[in-house]
């Protein structure tokens, strides 16, 4: 992630945000970036996902907020779930020792992606801890997040173990997908795949992915209007809460749809 020399917005504790129209342009130095400083507390990243806005920063940085257009999300009709993957969630369901848990190891998911992950949201499945942006504090705060019920983790536990997973945010029936880790080959995917399956089963249309990538595009990601993206935000977020938990005939959303990639 670079350094910025232009001068941005810099905001006090528990200032509001810019409006999100004021994020940099795609001829700009970072394309999306809105504002710098405030605080990393539960009160202002609620304020922050409600509005479309999410932070990244790496160490030695100030706290940088972004608002991307196009925004990255994955519908979770269009999810591509594609033979080998298939395969692997087949011969996952079929071991005895393998299930799908949400929201028991929040703090180890989270950091485990804080040791593998450099890139944006969902952004694939290991990295080089060099440069990661999930530092201390954001541990700190999504931790927090996770403890007022606003942030949950989808893991994958082979024989006691865990394996993979990924960490989310989430307002309502809206879902912001965050990082995710893999220590065993197609578990971070195998991860993502039973979040669709929770999203399908509770009526969540969307997952957002932030930023675009190849690893996400393969997975049927798609970019959207960040004015079509909030508008969806704003609807969701009002819905009912789901219950965070994962059942095996959750599976049968993905594995029996009309829309597998094969």
């Amino acid at each position: 992630m670079p350094r910025f020399a232009i001068q941005l917005p810099q905001l006090r504790p528990g200032q509001a945000f810019p409006p999100v129209e004021q994020a940099w342009g795609p001829n700009s130095p970072a394309c999306g970036l809105l504002a710098a400083g405030g605080r990393l507390d539960v009160p202002t990243l609620v304020r922050a996902y409600s509005s479309g806005i999410f932070p990244w920063f790496s160490e030695g940085q100030p706290i940088l907020w972004w608002s991307t257009d196009p925004r990255m999300v994955l519908q979770v009709s269009e999810f591509k779930l594609r033979r080998s993957l298939k395969q692997a969630v087949q011969r996952f369901r079929r071991d005895a020792g393998c299930e799908i848990r949400i929201d028991s190891a929040f703090e180890q998911v989270i950091t485990a992606c804080a040791q593998t992950q450099r890139g944006g949201a969902l952004g694939g499945e290991s990295g080089n801890t060099s440069g990661t942006w999930i530092v201390p504090d954001m541990v700190k705060a999504y931790v927090a997040l996770h403890h007022a019920g606003l942030a949950h983790s989808v893991e994958t536990w082979v024989n006691g173990k865990l394996v993979g997973g990924l960490y989310c945010v989430a307002l309502g029936r809206a879902v912001f997908g965050e990082s995710m880790f893999s220590v065993q080959t197609d578990a971070s995917k195998i991860a993502l795949a039973a979040l669709v399956c929770f999203c399908r089963v509770h009526q969540i249309k969307m997952i957002d992915c932030q930023q675009n990538t190849g690893h996400l595009a393969s997975l049927g990601a798609e970019e959207m209007a960040r004015s079509a993206f909030l508008a969806h935000v704003k609807i969701s977020a009002a819905q009912p809460v789901p219950e965070w938990h994962f059942d095996d005939l959750y599976w049968h959303e993905v594995l029996t749809s009309d829309t597998q990639k094969l």
